[in-house]
């Protein structure tokens, strides 16, 4: 079967020496206010994603090229690209090679030709991937790499455009100017994803509220994802009336158009700070990758019938009809820049590519920000007007929920670019009363209550985090986590990756989670398991078992998203918020005091607790189990006379093994206690940590939560371990009865 890119070029020459041009509906560049010349450079950009798509197929075939799915029939895009300015940051459809193109045109220097290539051929010179993905992106063109995941972009455009407003209102400016708009394309099939459907919920609710949001959402229409056709009037019926959406349509076939309907809708979104929804039609050109035969779904008419209306065939209508080019001087334009693709990819198959599994990864960690200015902490005057009467009650030891309220507060007021966002957090505290009183004292731009979407609010964070906003959001529980882990896994780590560290989306994501609380949700509210999280390239897991702790941890997180422009999941076990009580009711041994931050007592990433010195026994553990084992170790050491110790991790990923092994090197048994279930818990990468590294072995056993759900009422601790299971597990781990 013949090759369709083949038989769509072969159409494009023979249609345009025959002059056998679609019918366009007439309109002049003069119409909608571009030059002649500035309309054959929109042309251009167009036959260059053409022509490069073409040349990506021939790359794979003799194995030099590595991804196929090409921008052929949305060429129209170089027309919205030249519509919007340089500065609008783009989140684009991975099929917008056009607008790629043609916005390079806006900056001189700029290489698009060979740089697609190089992405092409997968090279280590690529400049944004550095041959780690084909993503279009660039620093100096304001394009963040997207992955091809569908649709998972669009939480963090929705983040982004508020960002702008948000920091109108803070007084900073940062990467995105204050009269600049986000710009997010999509394809017609990626809005029916329900990342998709909660973007627009989430920029159609905050516009009717009244929220300043300049986003601009395209939808690409070409009527098909993959193989399933998009039903007649599907897009325009969902989306004509939508509250708080502003709708517009062009026909993507006739740049002209495109071009005018793009600037009235860019105009509407940055005038009235709104969200607009730009409709394009336009066609799949070769199927949706290179593999992929058409035919096998569709009929050969359906086929010809998209190919028919190639958009270069309509901007070469355009051309003629407007006594711009010949017929004859447009097949010199494709030829021309057909033979420099060519000679391009010729040299670029043979520049450098990633050889190693150490230049792969160097790229998941961002670089420390250079050049940091010192945080000004806040006066004792500021601090006293901003605490109030809370500031005699710091005298008195606290539980955790309080202290982490206070750290919250006092960074809120050292960096004035820290925004909270999350369900709840407003004026009623939170769940927990953790975010208690900082609605009042901050204002709800920096504490967002958000609508009940965990996608929206990592999205939020996410886009905050591209326009210099310090995002810290709640997911107010961690069983809810799973609604949107895909905007960590897919979003947030892979963008220092993908961008080979020129974008990064710092961030401390505050969790409520973990098992032990009584009375309350059963399994949804008490989720032992946090292994979607450890796999996780990149992120830090922080998890304080105590309220001193979780002040020092959470100073920590927000230094190291600040100057090493990390991502920090900050896992509070909800059990312990209120725990006020060790061995004993009343005895107190579970609050502490507040340190304000003049006096803190810093805990460093990767610093791990060590409590007593006994070598007989080490109990290694974290965050409820480091509670309930500091209460079986008390039994241990006094009934049983017991010489050991037990550490809290703290930093559950990475795990700093050269200070855990340090500690449990002179100790001769070795209980793990984990409160997540034995199948995927962190107790296996400590078993393999131990196993792996010390010798002699000492004897070790884990004690973890047994493979099963948290059931709700008296039965929510049977499944976990307990004081009594620990001292029974340590005693049988020694030998002892």
């Amino acid at each position: 079967m013949k090759d369709r890119a083949k038989i769509v070029h072969e159409n494009f020459l023979r249609r345009i020496q025959d002059e056998d041009l679609p019918n366009t509906d007439f309109i002049s560049p003069d119409a909608v206010g571009l030059t002649n010349a500035q309309f054959t450079e929109i042309f251009e950009s167009q036959i260059l994603s053409r022509r490069l798509d073409m040349e990506s197929r021939n790359l794979q075939s003799i194995g030099e090229g590595f991804y196929t799915i090409g921008s052929s029939g949305h060429e129209g895009n170089a027309a919205v690209s030249a519509a919007l300015r340089l500065d609008d940051m783009a989140f684009l459809h991975y099929r917008d090679a056009a607008f790629f193109i043609q916005r390079s045109k806006k900056l001189a220097g700029q290489t698009p030709l060979w740089d697609m290539l190089l992405s092409f051929t997968a090279s280590s010179e690529d400049p944004i991937s550095a041959g780690r993905h084909k993503v279009l992106g660039s620093k100096a063109l304001h394009i963040p790499p997207q992955t091809s995941t569908i649709a998972s972009h669009l939480p963090k455009a929705v983040g982004a455009a508020h960002s702008i407003g948000l920091n109108t209102k803070i007084n900073k400016h940062n990467e995105i100017p204050n009269d600049g708009l986000i710009f997010c394309s999509f394809g017609d099939a990626s809005v029916n994803h329900s990342t998709a459907q909660g973007a627009f919920n989430a920029a159609g609710w905050a516009s009717y509220k009244g929220s300043a949001l300049p986003l601009l959402f395209l939808c690409e229409d070409n009527d098909i994802g993959i193989s399933t056709p998009t039903p007649k009037n599907w897009v325009y019926n969902n989306f004509k009336n939508r509250p708080g959406l502003k709708y517009f349509y062009c026909n993507g076939l006739n740049a002209l158009e495109t071009y005018q309907v793009t600037q009235e809708a860019a105009a509407y979104a940055r005038t009235h700070k709104a969200p607009v929804f730009l409709h394009k039609k336009c066609v799949r050109l070769y199927g949706h990758a290179g593999p992929d035969v058409q035919t096998a779904y569709m009929s050969k008419e359906q086929v010809e019938q998209a190919e028919a209306q190639d958009p270069l065939l309509h901007t070469a209508s355009l051309m003629i009809q407007n006594n711009i080019l010949t017929s004859a001087q447009i097949l010199d334009i494709y030829s021309e820049i057909g033979v420099r693709v060519e000679s391009a990819a010729r040299h670029i198959i043979n520049r450098p590519k990633l050889t190693t599994s150490l230049s792969v990864q160097e790229s998941i960690i961002p670089d420390v920000v250079k050049d940091i200015v010192p945080v000004a902490l806040p006066t004792t005057k500021v601090r006293e007007k901003s605490f109030g009467r809370e500031i005699q009650t710091m005298k008195q030891p606290q539980h955790m929920a309080r202290l982490i309220n206070w750290a919250l507060h006092d960074l809120m007021l050292s960096h004035d670019n820290i925004v909270m966002a999350g369900e709840d957090i407003g004026p009623k505290g939170g769940v927990y009363n953790v975010t208690s009183k900082l609605h009042d004292r901050f204002g709800g731009h920096r504490i967002i209550n958000t609508l009940l979407d965990e996608q929206t609010i990592l999205g939020l964070a996410i886009g905050m985090a591209h326009n210099g906003v310090l995002p810290i959001p709640e997911i107010q529980f961690l069983a809810y986590l799973h609604n949107a882990e895909d905007q960590l896994r897919g979003e947030a780590a892979t963008l220092s990756f993908f961008s080979n560290k020129q974008y990064t989306n710092p961030m401390v994501i505050r969790v409520a989670g973990l098992a032990y609380q009584k009375g309350f949700g059963g399994h949804f509210h008490n989720d032992n398991s946090f292994a979607v999280l450890r796999d996780i390239p990149g992120i830090i897991i922080a998890c304080p078992s105590n309220g001193a702790d979780a002040v020092e941890m959470m100073r920590e997180a927000v230094r190291l998203a600040r100057e090493e422009q990390r991502i920090v999941v900050f896992l509070e076990p909800i059990a312990l918020y209120m725990a006020r009580d060790l061995h004993a009711e009343k005895d107190g041994l579970w609050t502490f005091p507040y340190l304000e931050p003049k006096n803190a007592k810093p805990i460093a990433f990767g610093d791990i607790h060590v409590h007593g010195k006994g070598t007989e026994l080490c109990i290694l553990t974290y965050g409820n189990g480091y509670y309930l084992s500091r209460q079986a170790a008390h039994v241990l050491e006094k009934e049983h006379k017991i010489k050991l110790r037990v550490i809290d991790l703290r930093w559950l990923a990475p795990l700093n093994e050269t200070a855990i092994l340090k500690a449990l090197k002179p100790c001769k048994h070795i209980l793990i206690v984990d409160e997540c279930r034995r199948s995927g818990s962190i107790s296996e990468a400590l078993m393999s940590m131990v196993m792996e590294n010390m010798s002699p072995m000492p004897k070790i056993e884990r004690l973890t939560a047994d493979d099963c759900f948290i059931p709700l009422g008296k039965a929510y601790a049977t499944t976990l371990p307990s004081k009594d299971s620990i001292i029974q597990s340590a005693l049988e781990l020694l030998g002892e009865e």
